[in-house]
């Protein structure tokens, strides 16, 4: 086995959280975000799908661990990743009445309430703790909802990969899962509905079924929750009504076909995704590496390539192996199935490579240790400023004018003299 490598992470860092098909590498720089130091790799020879950071009570990082002799756990560490819980700690299982068993941790999402955590599983299941994970228990509404006879596997299984706590209302949970595709409670998770109107899917007769939606990815911003952007199976859609309906975004993409799907932290007009070709040949379209980046909510896409391979660059980003800080500018991270990571410092303009030669990287997470720096919310491309905004110089030109305007007295006077 391979000698674990520590990494001290200290406090205004970013971790940068790597899960592979053979374990967890961890990766930690300073605000600049331009020098990595290494650790890991932690569960060596096991796949991990799944990461997480709830900073509620301290720093925890939990991990969705799969071993190849003994399935499926969450381990979790309180000291940045120096040590982890016991494999036998962990009681996210399905009970003994459910008639399935554990095969794969999809997603591990902190709630809106302290020390709540939801994890999304394969086969498609919500579990809930609230004890920040060490306890955890089956949402049997959706679990036991009428519609889970009729919830077929996707390509890469039957897994409920997203999971979006309402930012202010804890008894909200929206869902999604391949195949399924987005159900949303309203009552904490004893009721669903399917939320699909208007996302279609190729692959069956009925093309806008109410559910049945092979669902890639769904993302929000905290600021807008009623705002939501989802990347389908062939698609790309944006809800302005919680996901009640969708409207197709998918113009000025080489493909509408991908994985994964991040919002930048402070603006809710700006979603980050990469494209794979739609056919069988899911690699980056022309084999060019690019992350496409809206700044205007869906109604252009711009390319992202400076730092990135554009020529015979067949890369695979996974659905959930594209992440963002919340540093200002924010930082944007990826991992592909080649076995490399990169890093933007600056929202996306620009890239370099973090790590090479790893396992396949099937998910990545970033997290920032301490209190972020303070937002600035960039603007989208052709917005205009607000009439306040316009009427009413910045601070630095009104001191300006104050001064120039206290020294024209001055120099009239030494004039007459």
């Amino acid at each position: 086995m391979p000698t674990v490598r520590d990494l001290r992470v200290r406090q205004g860092q970013v971790l940068l959280m790597a899960g592979t098909s053979k374990g967890v590498f961890l990766f930690a720089a300073g605000p600049k975000r331009e020098k990595w130091e290494r650790g890991g790799p932690h569960f060596a020879g096991s796949p991990a799908y799944a990461l997480g950071h709830d900073a509620t009570q301290g720093d925890r990082l939990l991990a969705g661990v799969e071993n190849p002799f003994y399935g499926p756990t969450l381990r979790w560490s309180d000291d940045l990743g120096r040590t982890w819980s016991e494999e036998t700690a962990s009681t996210l299982k399905f009970p003994e009445d459910a008639g399935v068993s554990l095969k794969r941790i999809w997603q591990i999402e902190p709630g809106s309430r302290n020390g709540t955590i939801y994890a999304g599983v394969e086969p498609s299941a919500l579990f809930v703790s609230h004890d920040r994970g060490a306890n955890w228990e089956l949402v049997r509404g959706l679990f036991d909802h009428p519609h889970r006879p009729q919830w077929t596997p996707g390509n890469g299984g039957q897994c409920l990969h997203t999971v979006l706590p309402h930012p202010s209302d804890p008894m909200q949970i929206t869902v999604a899962m391949s195949t399924g595709g987005v159900y949303r409670s309203e009552d904490g998770g004893r009721n669903w509905r399917p939320r699909n109107n208007g996302v279609r899917v190729d692959f069956m007769p009925d093309k806008y079924p109410e559910f049945g939606q092979c669902v890639h990815k769904v993302v929000r911003h905290a600021s807008r929750p009623a705002t939501l952007f989802l990347q389908n199976h062939g698609g790309l859609y944006r809800s302005d009504d919680n996901g009640d309906t969708w409207r197709d975004i998918a113009k000025g993409v080489p493909s509408d076909f991908g994985f994964c799907m991040a919002s930048h932290p402070h603006d809710p007009d700006v979603v980050y995704i990469v494209p794979l070709e739609a056919s069988l040949f899911r690699c980056t379209p022309e084999g060019k590496l690019r992350v496409y980046r809206t700044r205007d909510g869906g109604k252009s896409w711009e390319p992202l390539s400076k730092g990135l391979p554009q020529k015979d660059a067949n890369e695979v980003v996974l659905r959930d192996a594209l992440s963002v800080d919340r540093l200002n500018p924010a930082g944007v991270y990826f991992g592909t199935r080649s076995g490399k990571v990169y890093a933007s410092a600056d929202g996306g303009s620009s890239w370099r490579l973090v790590a090479d030669g790893l396992p396949p990287v099937l998910c990545v997470r970033a997290a920032v240790i301490g209190a972020p720096a303070k937002a600035r919310v960039p603007h989208a491309r052709g917005a205009k400023p607000t009439r306040k905004s316009a009427s009413r110089p910045p601070a630095r030109a009104k001191a300006s004018a104050s001064a120039a305007a206290k020294r024209k007295p001055a120099r009239r006077a030494s004039r007459s003299r």
